[in-house]
């Protein structure tokens, strides 16, 4: 027997997180200032996005035994996700320092899941995408808990460690019912057994089936949703931050290798499930919004509702659909940065998490409030802002393969969810102002990051041309 040194050159911006994540470990152990652990993580994720622009190519590669692929959708998917990493990092400044959490374990947790993230970003074997998704999901229980004097952040950390390991069962259970219909946990193999018409698909029906609800609780989707809100409000601020925001982009690229990569054959199975769960998600994350007074919870409905416009464009099984699908994952990923990133701002040693918080925010700090009231009416899909052009993507791709009922659904339930958004514009600038007004301290590095967070979603809204033509790119070039 000999061992075949794979090519490791793909696997270059992973073997360097994970480095720098031990790095981080050790220097925080070492030293006493705490800087070092904040400088090291941002650092890291930089030096992984040059390495990722180094080694990327044209041609798709395959290393590890077929094991991991480096290719377009990869590459553009990875960079998203240490620009969102990053920036979490640098608004969760302010708020870790004031809870006595500007430590090196969130730093290093931080980059423990940003590993998972890539990790499941370039899978294409099963048990890879299983390592990844575990990397993250273990990562995000412990960040969540972080704050070990805090009841309902321990508590919010049991229900997610909990759900996620049922989740977990779902999908290893839908994986093992895969192998053994195909014999292979190769995605590119699962596809041609897939593809050859083998009468006895029962059980790959079966497998389907369990794979679809576990892809379902990862994204947050109705009705596997129910981990979102409780784990949303439960959560320090900065833990949410980092949750609602880089994950998604590594869900969507874990539904698209399962999915698309590997189970593309058997559309005719899936389509029907992602339906069913767009349509719940639609209904019951914009109705339960509506009912919210706390604004983290409402947000985290407006992600279930978000994640079902991601879904409607997958089901569609189409180019259009997939680069549709992509371009929403990555503009929203844009907003609740944003969002969260406003929220984490203003608490600073406390939590400034109640609708009522926020009332008569522009009478003391209007630009927070204009950035705000962005992001805002971008989720609430009107021009010129950038939820606008996303959402039209998926409306068109959806009408385009024939599913004209979910598109008017999805415009109907859009309608719905606007109140709930406006409702916060509402607040900040025609309630009178709060007794107390909100007490942080301004930081020229996150208020400046903010700004130009909040001026991406306008910029991208007016010129969607160069992000939309990157997405089509990279999927045409992961479908060949």
């Amino acid at each position: 027997m000999t061992f075949a040194m794979p090519d490791l050159t793909p696997a270059l911006p992973e073997i360097f997180v994970l480095t720098m994540a031990c790095v981080v470990l050790i220097v925080d152990v070492i030293s006493n200032e705490r800087i070092w652990g904040y400088v090291l993580t941002l650092l890291a994720l930089l030096g992984a996005a040059a390495l990722t622009l180094i080694t990327a190519e044209q041609q798709t590669q395959f290393t590890f035994g077929g094991q991991y692929i480096a290719d377009a959708m990869g590459s553009v998917l990875k960079l998203m996700t240490y620009l969102a990493a990053i920036t979490a990092v640098v608004y969760s400044r302010g708020y870790l320092a004031g809870c006595n959490l500007f430590r090196g374990e969130y730093f290093s947790l931080a980059l423990f899941a940003t590993l998972g993230m890539m990790v499941m970003i370039s899978a294409n074997h099963f048990l890879v995408l299983y390592i990844g998704l575990e990397l993250l999901s273990l990562s995000l229980y412990a960040m969540v808990a972080l704050h070990r004097d805090s009841a309902q952040a321990t508590e919010a950390a049991m229900k997610y460690f909990v759900l996620g390991a049922l989740a977990s069962g779902l999908l290893l259970y839908g994986m093992s019912l895969i192998y053994g219909f195909t014999g292979s946990l190769d995605l590119d193999t699962i596809r041609n057994v897939v593809e050859s018409d083998r009468p006895d698909r029962l059980v790959l029906v079966f497998g389907i089936v369990f794979i679809v609800a576990g892809l379902g609780f990862k994204l947050g989707v109705a009705p596997f949703h129910m981990w979102v809100p409780d784990i949303y409000q439960g959560a320090p601020t900065a833990v949410t931050l980092f949750i609602g925001s880089a994950p998604k982009l590594a869900a969507f690229a874990f539904a698209m290798r399962l999915l698309v990569n590997g189970l593309h054959p058997a559309v005719g199975d899936w389509q029907g499930m992602l339906a069913v769960m767009a349509a719940a998600s639609l209904a019951i994350g914009n109705l339960a919004a509506i009912m919210q007074t706390n604004l983290k919870r409402m947000l985290a409905y407006s992600t279930i509702s978000h994640m079902g416009f991601v879904l409607l464009g997958m089901l569609s099984g189409t180019l259009a659909g997939y680069t549709g699908a992509m371009f929403y994952a990555i503009t929203y990923v844009l907003m609740s940065l944003g969002t969260f990133g406003i929220i984490t701002y203003v608490s600073q040693g406390q939590e400034v998490e109640n609708l009522d918080d926020y009332r008569g925010l522009n009478a003391s700090h209007p630009w927070l409030a204009a950035l705000m009231a962005m992001l805002m009416l971008s989720m609430t899909g009107l021009p010129p802002f950038v939820g606008f052009y996303a959402k039209l993507t998926i409306l068109q791709a959806l009408i385009g393969a024939g599913w004209l009922w979910l598109a008017v659904l999805a415009v109907f339930f859009s309608l719905i969810g606007a109140y709930y958004y406006l409702r916060v514009i509402k607040l900040m600038y025609f309630d009178s102002p709060r007794e107390v007004p909100l007490s942080f301290t301004p930081s020229g590095e996150i208020g400046g990051l903010l700004s130009v967070n909040g001026m991406a979603v306008l910029l991208l809204g007016i010129l969607p041309q160069p992000l939309l033509a990157l997405c089509i790119n990279a999927m045409q070039s992961s479908l060949q």
